[in-house]
């Protein structure tokens, strides 16, 4: 597997890592509020979640497929999106 490839399965784990963070806080703030708002967060959490996991197995399932110009892209996306939930969490703290 390239350094590439690598780089985009490390990052979709800090990304689980994270969104595993924020909806345990999301849960702990819909126990004390009810407030339904918290239920929708923590739906895009868990569809954030799963979007991770599903391109880490396909990343380790799948890795010969990938041609090498797609994975500086992979790279980016993954970036942007914990640089997203990463201010999201701090927001939320």
């Amino acid at each position: 597997m390239s350094v590439l490839m690598n780089l985009s399965t490390v990052i979709s784990v800090l990304n689980v890592a994270v969104l595993l963070t924020l909806l345990v806080i999301y849960i702990k703030i819909y126990i004390k509020s009810r407030a339904v708002f918290t239920i929708g967060l923590m739906f895009f959490t868990v569809m954030l979640m799963l979007h991770n996991l599903i391109a880490v197995y396909a990343y380790l399932a799948m890795a010969p497929l990938y041609p090498d110009d797609l994975l500086p892209y992979f790279v980016a996306i993954h970036i942007a999106e914990l640089v997203g939930i990463v201010a999201l969490l701090r927001i939320t703290l």
